[in-house]
């Protein structure tokens, strides 16, 4: 059980108590609010383990208080739309979110993130000693553990884009804004191209790690866990 409470922020009550009953069910604490305004100085004074925040809410939206908690906070944040074609945004506004939900969701889907969450916080802080990737650009290689590995060109810009920020969703356009930035034409199917083939590299050098997530819908994170740590 985590030690503070998951806030849901959530103005649709009965939505918001069913997500609490499945969290509570699966050991979770939470605690709800309704109206944005509440938000920031409950955050200030309680400090959550993890914020379930809808977009649209009365008061401040969940995308100005995504902003502001982030000021001030690194607790995990997942953000919740009512509409498909609004994650796209959210990705291209870089809130700094770690993942998204659409509505209408399964809340034990949400469960099950949420416990995937906490599994690869609890995973980075039980092996910070192994979790060091060296980057050298000079001679596009990385090393892990003391094993080098060397990468494409794309392959390396790719991985070093993804590493800026652990933890985070890239969507496939800004991944494709930084490795094209000569305005040319790419499909999101050559990124996942380019993506599977980093991953097999990766794969064949560091069999006990896995770096890179897919994010269902969204984009792709990068994360360094032991496979045998899931």
């Amino acid at each position: 059980m985590t030690h503070s409470p998951i806030l849901i922020v959530e103005d649709e009550i009965k939505l918001a108590s069913l997500l609490s009953d499945y969290l509570q069910q699966a050991n979770y604490a939470t605690h709800l609010i309704h109206h944005g305004d509440e938000v920031i100085d409950w955050i200030q004074n309680n400090h959550p383990s993890l914020i379930i925040l809808d977009v649209m809410l009365p008061g401040k939206d969940g995308l100005t208080l995504c902003k502001e908690i982030r000021h001030f906070s690194d607790t995990p944040i997942f953000m919740v739309t009512a509409r498909v074609d609004e994650i796209d945004r959210l990705l291209g506004l870089e809130l700094g979110a770690d993942d998204y939900i659409c509505k209408p969701y399964s809340p034990r889907e949400v469960v099950a993130r949420v416990r995937a969450v906490f599994r690869r916080l609890h995973a980075n802080l039980d092996k910070t000693s192994t979790q060091k990737i060296e980057l050298d650009k000079h001679r596009q290689q990385i090393k892990v553990d003391g094993k080098v590995c060397e990468l494409t060109n794309i392959e390396f810009q790719l991985l070093a884009t993804m590493t800026k920020e652990a933890g985070r969703i890239y969507s496939r356009d800004h991944l494709m804004d930084n490795m094209y930035n000569d305005n040319r034409i790419v499909s999101d199917r050559t990124i996942d191209s380019h993506i599977k083939k980093l991953r097999k590299r990766l794969n064949d050098y560091f069999p006990n790690y896995e770096f890179i997530h897919s994010v269902y819908g969204a984009g792709y994170r990068y994360d360094i866990i032991e496979k045998n740590s899931e």
